[in-house]
């Protein structure tokens, strides 16, 4: 089945950037009811729709959906670590179970007050990861809250911030590049130490006079075929070709209008691209060979 989660409205929703429609999205009830606090929960504060996740010297904390879900979209909007966030790392992601997991990151570095931050894309496939881009941000991301969302089909995965697709990862098995597309993934949510590498490779530490920190997450929108507990089939119940809106052939490739958005945000906020990383591997990864 596919799964809506948010507060009643009506919203216009430009699907990912393909198409825009008109969702009416159902009462998704106490979020306490759709996610799980399984780390440190009591640095956890829970206000209506909204998530708030503490940092201190003691712990990070983080949240994930009780279901799992295989195809569609996630969304939620963040309000991130004012100030001095250096060495921090604020992360909305998606992820399977296991040594050999699949996920799909979006990770906030926090930098020093006036610096921007980054927002670091990663995706792992049976386990591996090493799929990274940075891009910094057309905003401030800590004045106010902004959308940040996954899109994923067959085909591909798009990452999106506020609407504008700033990654996207095609669907290359046809010359040998694993895709996710076989485990079912939850949606998660987190914020904790990462000042050995975060922030400029690790030499700017965190702060700790500036403690707690808080990000805020709120808003989740889950479009997306739920993982039924009492089947085993993930294919059978949510890889049957046509079944779903993202199977459309609309959502096969992006428009001509969002690929000259996503020109756009690679020419102005990418940073750094694993695929350009001539340092780090003898032979370019397939899936960077047009």
């Amino acid at each position: 089945m596919a799964s809506n989660i948010c507060t009643r409205l009506e919203i216009a929703i430009f699907m990912v950037g393909f198409v825009c429609a008109n969702l009416v999205l159902p009462m998704c009830g106490n979020i306490s009811e759709v996610f799980e606090y399984n780390w440190a929960p009591n640095h956890i504060i829970s206000q209506g729709d909204q998530i708030k996740l503490t940092l201190d010297n003691v712990s990070g904390c983080g949240f994930e959906s009780k279901k799992k879900y295989l195809f569609g979209q996630a969304s939620v909007q963040i309000k991130l670590i004012e100030g001095d966030s250096a060495g921090t790392v604020t992360a909305f992601y998606m992820a399977s179970e296991g040594p050999v997991h699949d996920e799909l990151d979006f990770e906030f570095l926090g930098n020093v007050s006036g610096e921007p931050y980054l927002v670091q894309t990663n995706i792992y496939v049976n386990g591996t990861g090493n799929r990274e881009q940075r891009h910094t941000l057309w905003f401030d991301p800590t004045l106010d809250f902004h959308t940040y969302s996954f899109f994923w089909n067959r085909h591909l995965i798009v990452f999106l911030v506020d609407g504008i697709p700033i990654r996207v990862f095609t669907n290359k098995e046809d010359k040998g590049v694993l895709f996710p597309r076989q485990q079912a993934m939850s949606i998660r949510g987190s914020v904790w130490n990462a000042d050995d590498w975060a922030t400029q490779g690790g030499k700017v530490k965190i702060n700790w006079t500036n403690a707690p920190f808080f990000s805020t997450f709120r808003s989740f929108i889950i479009d997306a075929c739920e993982l039924l507990p009492e089947t085993d089939d993930i294919m059978a119940q949510c890889g049957k070709l046509g079944r779903f809106w993202w199977d459309k052939p609309a959502f096969v490739v992006l428009n001509r209008h969002r690929s000259h958005q996503l020109k756009w945000a690679r020419r102005k906020h990418l940073v750094y691209d694993y695929c350009k990383d001539k340092a780090r591997f003898t032979e370019l990864p397939r899936e960077c060979i047009s």
